[in-house]
């Protein structure tokens, strides 16, 4: 008998509630699995503040060393400086987290050698299985001499390698307000901050997986609200929030008004292509705005549009060559970060793209934010097929309109587009919308939701 797994391995990690879901007996399991899919003689581990990490992500290393593979646990950390030991050290990773999912929550994002992903498509359906075959009598025992599992500090080598990749010496100093949301942010950026001229105001830094105070998830506005009310009060010059695994960062500016990540993306491409002499390919999601196509485009840059997802990001990325990689949800992917995605290296690039000017940070974003957005929208429907078959019947007779279907339904014209897609997990349909003013958006956000919930 297999037991079924499908709940918990996701399109490109394991998620789920501990222990009613998955406890340290799985978690052994999925490291020999691991293990054995990725034919790795050596991995390194990580894990975040939650109460159940430690134990999880012990049995994960417990699970590979019994198959011979050696374990570097780096402890406590983000999920990019978790990549970055991946990269630096050239070892296949584990690290046990489940990012902004509430506290009861646990997971493992995996990745090969240089902080490769490993998603349905690339091993997680594999290991998946194997645990499946595994459950009621157990791994097979090993021939294989057990690896030895050590630990080791990459904090200081993290940070150090992130100010190497943008200098902010020479900046003018700024006070930003951080909002770790009692994630691994608040261990992070207190040493990547360290000697840098910023007058840092911490909030939430007490790690604290039970997340006392909001949930660690920036692309909610109930998220923020603390933030951009500290940000006020302070007359500070912009203030940034992290997500729980502290891969994400979102921003908002000296008013306390959130920026969007299509505005992040398209000054963070800005400032790659300037490093790369103007020329080089940056990926974008498809429903992240106009702007950041033509601003690549503006500086000298190829834009190339992916579908949603870090797995298709990163393998787009690795395939093209590309330079830098923006989603909407506020990840940011860096060529030299082994194309992985970091909240922090996006951060410090906000960081030195202000300090390096004497304006506002509000006005620095606004050549960036040219359109009207609705933000992604989601509806609970019955039938995601016979939806979205209703929504291309309304404009198909249209002879303004094209029609995409790459990830989900883009229906666009030229002043305005839509994209409409099925969560993978939840019976869901997520709309983006988009026009060149703001009554424009309105009226079409307003007439695709009509349609969704009819």
């Amino acid at each position: 008998m297999t037991a079924d797994l499908s709940q918990l391995v996701k399109a490109y990690d394991v998620r789920g509630v501990v222990p009613d879901q998955w406890d340290e007996t799985l978690a052994e399991l999925f490291g020999a699995a691991f293990a054995q899919v990725t034919g790795a003689d050596a991995i390194v581990t990580g894990h975040d503040m939650r109460p159940s990490s430690p134990g999880l992500s012990r049995a994960f290393a417990r699970g590979a060393a019994a198959r011979g593979v050696d374990v570097t646990e780096i402890g406590l950390c983000s999920t990019d400086q978790l990549y970055y030991a991946s990269g630096a050290f050239g070892l296949a990773g584990a690290m046990f987290t489940a990012s902004h999912n509430p506290a009861q929550y646990n997971g493992i994002k995996m990745c090969r050698a240089g902080a490769a992903p490993v998603g349905q498509d690339t091993g997680l359906t594999e290991i998946r299985e194997l645990v499946e075959s595994w459950v009621d009598s157990g791994a097979p025992v090993s021939d294989a001499t057990p690896g030895t599992i050590t630990r080791r500090d990459t904090l200081e080598d993290y940070a150090a390698y992130l100010r190497g990749l943008v200098d902010l010496t020479s900046v003018r100093p700024l006070k930003v307000v951080v909002d770790a949301g009692n994630g691994m942010g608040g261990h992070t950026v207190p040493t990547v901050f360290a000697g840098l001229p910023l007058d840092l105001v911490p909030m939430y830094f007490e790690l604290d997986g039970t997340f006392p105070n909001h949930e660690a998830n920036p692309l909610d506005p109930a998220n923020i609200v603390d933030l951009q009310k500290r940000v006020r009060e302070e007359s500070a010059d912009l203030g940034i929030a992290f997500d729980g695994d502290a891969d994400r960062c979102f921003v908002v500016d000296e008013r306390g008004e959130p920026v969007s990540p299509s505005a992040i993306t398209a000054l963070v491409a800005s400032r790659e292509l300037a490093k790369h002499g103007g020329k080089g390919t940056v990926i974008h999601n498809l429903i992240t705005s106009w702007s950041v196509p033509e601003v690549v485009r503006e500086n000298g840059g190829t834009p190339v549009r992916t579908r949603v997802g870090h797995s298709f990001i990163k393998a787009e990325m690795a395939t093209s060559g590309a330079i830098f990689g923006g989603e909407h949800s506020a990840h940011y992917y860096f060529k030299d970060f082994w194309n992985a995605d970091t909240g922090m290296l996006a951060a410090l690039h906000v960081l030195a793209a202000l300090g390096g000017q004497e304006g506002t940070l509000s006005a620095l974003v606004a050549q960036y934010d040219r359109y009207a957005g609705s933000g992604e929208i989601n509806s609970t429907v019955d039938d995601q097929t016979a939806r979205l078959a209703a929504i291309r019947a309304a404009y198909e007779g249209r002879t303004d309109v094209t029609f995409d279907e790459l990830d989900g339904l883009t229906v666009a014209t030229a002043d305005w587009w839509f994209n409409v897609r099925p969560s993978n997990t939840e019976p869901l349909l997520r709309l983006n919308a988009e026009a060149r003013d703001e009554t424009t958006m309105t009226k079409v956000r307003d007439e695709v939701l009509a349609i969704i919930r009819g």
